[in-house]
């Protein structure tokens, strides 16, 4: 992540990919989400998702500890080129969240974030808020999960 003045609307970061296993997406689910299709594939089969299927929530953990991940890296290279790294600051909200087909045991989401918007903040001056489009694509190129996220990002120019 760079300085709010240096990210251009348009730039496409991609967060990385993750594979959903069926032990992963039950202990999910006991933990946060304990609905039956969640938790047990013969109730899944019972439903209109025919089988176990992933949290959608899970989709947004996953995608939040990814861009966490894309951040600290881009910040310890930064570092490493001797540059200082911008301070982020948390997300003011999200919204337009969709889960737009089902995760299934076995499937690969691969995670990116694009720049659709930015603007100054008006309450704190060394802040500006920076939106992003968030996307999670299947191994099959489909789109599986999407959200306009928002995130304040540190000004040079405050």
């Amino acid at each position: 992540m760079r300085f709010f003045e240096d990210i251009e609307i348009g730039a496409v970061t991609r967060l990385g990919s993750y594979s959903f296993t069926e032990g992963e997406i039950v202990a999910f689910a006991r933990a946060w989400d304990p609905q039956a299709f969640h938790l047990d594939a013969a109730a899944g089969a019972r439903t209109h998702f025919g089988g176990l299927v992933a949290s959608g929530w899970q989709s947004v953990v996953v995608s939040a500890r990814l861009r966490a991940q894309a951040w600290a890296r881009d910040h310890e290279n930064l570092a490493r080129a001797g540059l200082r790294a911008p301070r982020i600051g948390p997300s003011p909200g999200f919204k337009d969240l969709k889960w737009l087909r089902p995760v299934r045991p076995g499937d690969t989401l691969t995670f990116e974030s694009e720049v659709t918007a930015k603007k100054p903040s008006t309450t704190r001056p060394e802040w500006g808020l920076v939106f992003t489009r968030e996307t999670g694509t299947d191994q099959h190129g489909r789109l599986a999960f999407e959200l306009t996220n928002c995130i304040f990002v540190e000004r040079l120019e405050a």
